[in-house]
């Protein structure tokens, strides 16, 4: 068998989720086997999560030390703790495609999860915590939101959610925002497009679930860092969740359903020239990546997956065109930066940390380890103490900046992996450092209130 890694660039094969074979339970066996037992003889991806060192044991535990010796239902304990971070793939792994082993660990456990969804086999708890359309609609709504968020952290309310929804007490959990980004935000701009400009010259916000109900502040922190470049934007016309979170879940009609409403809008504002900014990692890579791959033939997908921008991937090509502003009358002092996994896989660069870096009197300290977050996952009660495991060798990093001892401000492109980042300085007494997203630190940079 031949062993050499592939060193051309990783390509994707579409999802092909419609097909009846997708979910057969036998041949996604087979080939997670096959897929197996070339991992179990790199182990390259050790340390990237713990689907990885769970398959190692059980091989290395298993009668024969190969994957012959596993049990095919122990499988399922694979699945369960891969949650589509496409880190190994992206990153890791050099078997994937082109290479003759063509190997997508990802998206064979998400086949895998596909599976277990169709079954009936995932719970009504994890079904409601991917329903983030539906925790938001509370949010907006003064009185309730107050109550809401009071009883949600109290003792007897976290033992309830515990018991019912799988969530873990010890969890950090947003709160709902008193107001959405959405009804807040200054709605119509101008839509010309400057003379003799490169980058798109007019911006559509895609909001997402967690910046709409949750933290409007980072979606207005974005438009005043527009309005002070002099970008016209406007808000989407109407959306729904991208659909990351029941694509974790393997609820693929779910994702179809988000698809269906999305795309025909996002598509519209595409012809018309937007780009189409989204504040939220993973909800950015569900535009570019996942949807275009479960509808390799749908013309609208493919334009909305090219007129989609990571925000600080959009701003750093306004100033390639010479059209960003880069006067920062306020400095940032040392930022421990974690760029998250759903931003690197993005293929995009360090797009956050060269606007960073660009503020005088700031120095940036970059870590690319994963946060352990990861979606529902941190804050599941079977994998919470494990996502703080997987994030401590970055709360230690990130605790110390390389200019000297504690870093003023940590800080992540993801919202969640931030506060899990802030979570685990607290538990493992890191010190107590305020943590930020970049756009509110760019923000401030620019010296706007």
């Amino acid at each position: 068998m031949a062993t050499e890694g592939n060193l051309q660039a990783p390509t994707r094969h579409p999802i092909d989720w419609k097909n009846p074979e997708f979910y057969n339970e036998e041949a996604t066996f087979k080939e997670m086997e096959r897929i197996f037992d070339i991992c179990h003889g790199c182990r390259r991806c050790v340390s990237l999560c713990g689907s990885f060192p769970t398959l190692f044991d059980l091989v290395d535990e298993g009668p024969t030390g190969e994957v012959d010796g596993v049990e095919k239902k122990d499988y399922w304990k694979v699945v369960d703790q891969c949650y589509l971070c496409d880190l190994c793939y992206l990153t890791k792994c050099p078997y994937v495609p082109p290479h003759e082993f063509n190997l997508d660990f990802p998206h064979t456990m998400l086949r895998a999860k596909a599976i277990k969804f169709k079954k009936g086999e995932v719970g009504a708890g994890e079904r409601f915590l991917a329903s983030t359309d539906v925790h938001g609609s509370f949010a907006g709504i003064p009185i309730v939101v107050q109550a809401v968020n009071a009883v949600s952290k109290t003792k007897v309310a976290r033992s309830v959610m515990e018991s019912t929804l799988g969530v873990d007490q010890r969890a950090w959990l947003p709160s709902l925002a008193t107001h959405k980004f959405r009804s807040s935000a200054q709605e119509a701009r101008s839509n010309q497009v400057k003379d003799g400009a490169t980058t798109p010259g007019k911006v559509v916000i895609f909001s997402t679930c967690y910046v709409n109900y949750n933290e409007p502040g980072i979606g207005h922190d974005l438009l005043k860092i527009l309005d002070h470049n002099e970008v016209p934007y406007v808000i989407v016309e109407k959306e729904q969740c991208c659909g990351m979170p029941k694509l974790e879940l393997g609820d693929l009609e779910s994702v179809d359903q988000s698809k269906q409403a999305n795309i025909p809008v996002l598509a519209r504002y595409a012809r018309d020239g937007f780009a189409i900014l989204s504040a939220v990692p993973s909800c950015t890579l569900m535009f570019k990546q996942e949807i275009p791959l479960m509808y390799p033939d749908d013309a609208e997908a493919q334009l909305v997956k090219e007129h989609m921008w990571d925000p600080f991937e959009y701003l750093m090509a306004r100033k390639r065109d010479g059209l960003l502003k880069t006067e920062f009358p306020q400095s940032l002092g040392k930022i421990s930066y974690q760029i998250p996994c759903h931003g690197r896989v993005q293929n995009i660069g360090k797009k956050t940390e060269e606007m960073l870096k660009m503020v005088p009197g700031t120095s940036v300290h970059t870590h690319e380890r994963c946060s352990g977050h990861a979606g529902t996952f941190g804050v599941k009660k079977g994998f919470h103490d494990q996502a703080m495991k997987i994030g401590k060798p970055l709360f230690k990093a990130m605790a110390q900046h390389k200019d000297g001892g504690a870093p003023d401000v940590i800080s992540s492109d993801c919202p969640l992996g931030g506060h899990h980042i802030a979570q685990g300085f607290e538990v493992n007494k890191l010190g107590e450092v305020p943590q930020k997203h970049p756009l509110t630190l760019i923000r401030t940079a620019y010296g706007l209130d």
